[in-house]
């Protein structure tokens, strides 16, 4: 048995107030988040991966430039604060954050730091939403980094972030670059993407031969009310069932141990990286 333990971490955002500085808002989410990160370690968590931008509000409802002062360098500041924490707990940390690549150039981007503080690289969310209450290209450039895989030190992890998972085609490369587990940390509102939630990212698990750990926040964020996000994070294995649920409502630590080993007995039953046709596909980027 190739048992890991994994771990998600849904959370409100703790100020939801215009008049606080960028800064204090930033250090008041990391602050929330500490504490859950050690007992995840207490918890005997292997991989964690924290929620879409963790450390702060989901802004993308404004264009407000004031929220250009959140984004940092990968490594930086907040990156080496986790290495801190994944070296204390020999846990593998995915850090969701806003991405200053250069000046003006920002990034919606996951830093992956291994077990012993290493960090391994990060990945840019690809594809990017630009509708009412989501003017996510007000803050963020598509990313351009391709779709890597990071060998930990307890198996090899993807990242697909929020909007990235209603396309199939990123879901496929991370399974082809040789993903165990893939993790989707959110920022999604109850309405019409809801019931999408434990809908699609099953599929990719299911159409992969992976595990998928999906992520998202709860509560309501001032003063944008674009609606409650709902949580509900959980993990589905190789057969698309589901592992652990968070609930819709509470700060909340999602905890579910993954055999990897399940996904050499699902691939010898689906067959699909053996039955699929690269050669006939050419015309789905013809478009």
């Amino acid at each position: 048995m190739s048992t890991v333990r994994c771990g998600l971490i849904q959370a409100s955002n703790p100020i939801n107030d215009e008049s606080v500085p960028v800064a204090e808002i930033q250090q008041a989410a990391l602050e929330k988040h500490l504490p859950m990160i050690d007992e995840a370690g207490e918890q005997g968590v292997e991989i964690l991966c924290l929620q879409e931008i963790f450390n702060g509000p989901y802004f993308c409802p404004s264009q407000d430039t004031r929220w250009y002062d959140a984004a940092e360098p990968i490594p930086g500041p907040t990156t080496e604060i986790m290495q801190e924490y994944a070296r204390k707990h020999e846990m593998v940390i995915v850090v969701p954050l806003y991405e200053e690549a250069m000046r003006g150039v920002y990034y919606n981007s996951a830093a992956v730091i291994d077990a012993d503080g290493s960090y391994l690289g990060k990945y840019r969310k690809q594809h990017i939403p630009h509708t009412s209450g989501f003017w996510e290209k007000f803050f963020f450039k598509p990313g351009d980094g391709g779709y890597p895989v990071f060998d930990t030190r307890y198996g090899k992890v993807g990242v697909y972030i929020c909007y990235d998972r209603h396309f199939p085609e990123g879901a496929r490369a991370l399974g082809l670059n040789g993903a165990e587990v893939v993790f989707n940390p959110s920022a999604t509102v109850a309405g019409l993407s809801e019931y999408l939630w434990e809908l699609e990212q099953p599929a990719h698990a299911v159409a992969n031969g992976y595990y998928v750990g999906a992520i998202n926040r709860v509560g309501t964020e001032e003063p944008w009310n674009i609606g409650r996000f709902y949580g509900k994070s959980y993990f589905c294995d190789p057969r698309g069932e589901f592992l652990a649920k968070g609930s819709e409502d509470d700060d909340e630590i999602v905890v579910a141990d993954l055999d990897f080993d399940m996904i050499d007995e699902v691939r010898k039953t689906w067959q699909f990286y053996r039955d699929r046709r690269p050669e006939a596909y050419d015309e789905l980027v013809d478009y």
